[in-house]
């Protein structure tokens, strides 16, 4: 009988004649074996590159045939482990980069058919240069790839006002876990015949299929742009400033990102050149952003109105309103410098939690002073989008403990912080997925049936358990 390692040598040399020698790499994997943040590390068996759908379907059968465990991979900027293989050396990166390709662009039907190795900032500007808005945008954006985003149900800084990717995707392309090709590429607003089979795959992290190809929705590019940052002592506040804004300026009103004090200290620490947007220092702190197809004039006389009506009520302290589009940026910089200081900062136990929106300011309250009671001196990292409901509740360590010490606290912490969100109603994964770093979660806050339905969908569409084994699911 072939002895593993004959299978294995006879499956990449079928590989090779399949994509070309230059796209099955089995050395110098470090960069698609380790996942962004360092935590997760595998050894994959070889990382394959398929030019185009025909050759991942291709692909997928040979590994099907062979019994080769595969992990799709875009950009790797999963923050949970979701597409870094694990260390037995037998499972298979397909990485969807060469599938890079935008397939059509319609301004009139607003939509955009790409392939899934697109980088998000790249299609953020040709729908631009078409005059329209593809609305995704997160911190990754110059490298995660859009079938990742796909993939992982992404969120991003304007939830609030254009939703998560799966409300943005109208159609997909998906190569099957036997390399059948699944074709519901459709740009259509209705189709009511049947099970919308798209939403199978989006957020499935791989585990069901490999997206290949979407389309996407596009949006009339907004003409004008104003951005503020605002200043006030409780979550509650931030709460009754969205209210405020919201009633005021409608669907004009894209974006809603609140910040603790320790963020933007953080900030400073890290990057010293931030600049002191107020006099004094403030407990809590939110941007915010509203656009319109409109004149600059009108939209910045109602976003001015709405926000003297706040300070004139008590709602906030203290309000910068951009003045330019360079000072815009400054201030959206201040946020989305968080993560990456965080990394710098070293290490800390990270949630991506959501909630009722109406309840974010009773769980700050509520799960700060646990954490504080269990571990004197720890900082929790508190930001997010509030106006979906859904904080990055980061929770660094205590001065005076080692790094190996605090993230053996790991499951203990979350359980203070998760225990809440369950009570709550909340979800322990708003945008990030789950991957390997939380699907042992699913058995503590799921419901077992809701478990239960989700296995028997795994097991109809891939039975060998071939796709992305070892994520979402709990083991």
């Amino acid at each position: 009988m072939p002895t593993t390692d004959f299978l294995m040598t006879d499956f990449l040399s079928q590989a090779r004649a399949l994509l070309g020698p230059a796209h099955v790499l089995t050395n110098d994997l470090a960069a698609y074996s380790t996942d962004w943040r360092g935590k997760f590390t595998g050894m994959p068996l070889a990382v394959c590159r398929p030019a185009d759908t025909a050759q991942v379907a291709a692909l997928v059968k040979l590994c099907a045939a062979h019994g080769v465990a595969i992990v799709p991979q875009g950009g790797n900027t999963s923050m949970c482990g979701g597409a870094t293989p694990d260390n037995s050396g037998h499972q298979l990166i397909i990485s969807l980069t060469r599938l890079n390709r935008v397939l059509d662009i319609s301004p009139l039907n607003n939509t955009m058919t790409v392939q899934a190795g697109c980088v998000l900032q790249t299609l953020q500007e040709l729908a631009a240069e078409h005059d329209r808005l593809f609305p995704l945008s997160l911190g990754a954006e110059g490298s995660c790839q859009i079938g990742g985003n796909i993939a992982t149900n992404a969120g991003g800084v304007q939830v609030l006002r254009y939703g998560n990717t799966r409300d943005l995707v109208l159609g997909l392309e998906v190569v099957l876990a036997d390399g059948q090709v699944l074709n519901v590429l459709k740009a259509l607003r209705k189709d009511n015949t049947g099970y919308d089979l798209k939403h199978l795959f989006i957020g499935s992290e791989g585990t069901l299929g490999i997206i290949t190809a979407a389309v996407l929705k596009l949006f009339p590019a907004p003409k004008a742009k104003t951005v503020a940052f605002a200043a006030f002592q409780t979550p509650q506040q931030a709460l009754e400033l969205l209210g405020l804004m919201r009633n005021a300026m409608g669907d004009r009103f894209t974006a809603f990102e609140l910040m603790s004090h320790a963020s933007l200290a953080m900030i400073r620490q890290h990057f010293p050149a931030t600049p002191a947007l107020f006099a004094q220092a403030y407990p809590w702190h939110v941007v915010m952003q509203a656009t319109d197809g409109g004149e600059q004039t009108a939209l910045d006389n109602a976003f001015q109105s709405a926000l003297e009506e706040a300070l004139t009520r008590g709602i906030i302290d203290d309000v910068l309103i951009a003045s330019s589009e360079a000072q815009a940026k400054e201030l959206w910089t201040v946020r989305e410098n968080i993560s990456e200081a965080q990394q710098l900062d070293g290490a800390n136990i990270k949630h991506d939690i959501a909630v009722a929106v109406s309840s974010v300011p009773a769980f700050i309250d509520e799960v700060q002073p646990l954490l504080h009671a269990a571990y004197p001196g720890v900082r929790p990292i508190v930001y997010g989008h509030l106006g979906d409901g859904n904080l990055h509740f980061n929770v660094s360590r205590p001065a005076g403990m080692s790094t190996p010490d605090w993230q053996g606290e790991t499951d203990r912490v979350n359980a203070i912080v998760l225990d809440v969100v369950a009570r709550m109603q909340g979800s322990f994964s708003a945008e990030h997925g789950l991957g390997q770093l939380k699907n042992h979660e699913m058995a503590l806050y799921k419901t077992p049936l809701e478990v239960e339905v989700m296995r028997r969908l795994k097991q109809a569409l891939d039975p060998a358990g071939l796709m992305n084994p070892g994520k979402l699911l709990p083991r």
